[in-house]
């Protein structure tokens, strides 16, 4: 059975081979990543997150990019691990996402709306 992220051979139109310079919050979920995946803390190990990343589905897969899947599969690692609670993470979620929208920071682009 192919998994939605198995697109070899496949007709997906053209590769887009240009740099992506990564944000402020791809850097941050990046490090976030590695730092759970340390030798010292081992929480997650590394390697991991690709068989979460395989398992989100083929409809939450094409919906998010690559850094919110890293981001929606390391949530999902950490409340497994009871690292956290999703009452936290939807706290914390609710508490960033009201902050932005009073400072107007908070910008969504087309689609993004219906990821949140």
């Amino acid at each position: 059975m192919r998994g939605p992220h198995d697109v070899g051979g496949l007709e997906e139109g053209p590769i887009d081979t240009s740099v992506h310079t990564p944000t402020l919050w791809e850097k941050q979920i990046d490090a976030l990543h590695n730092l759970i995946a340390d030798d010292k803390r081992k929480i997650v190990p590394r390697g991991q997150n690709r068989r979460y990343v395989e398992a989100l589905g083929e409809d939450v897969y094409n919906t998010l990019d690559y850094y919110e899947r890293w981001t929606a599969t390391m949530s999902q690692q950490l409340l497994e691990k009871g690292v956290l609670t999703r009452d936290e993470i939807d706290n914390k979620v609710r508490e960033i996402r009201d902050r932005l929208e009073a400072s107007g920071e908070l910008e969504l682009h087309e689609g993004e709306a219906d990821k949140i």
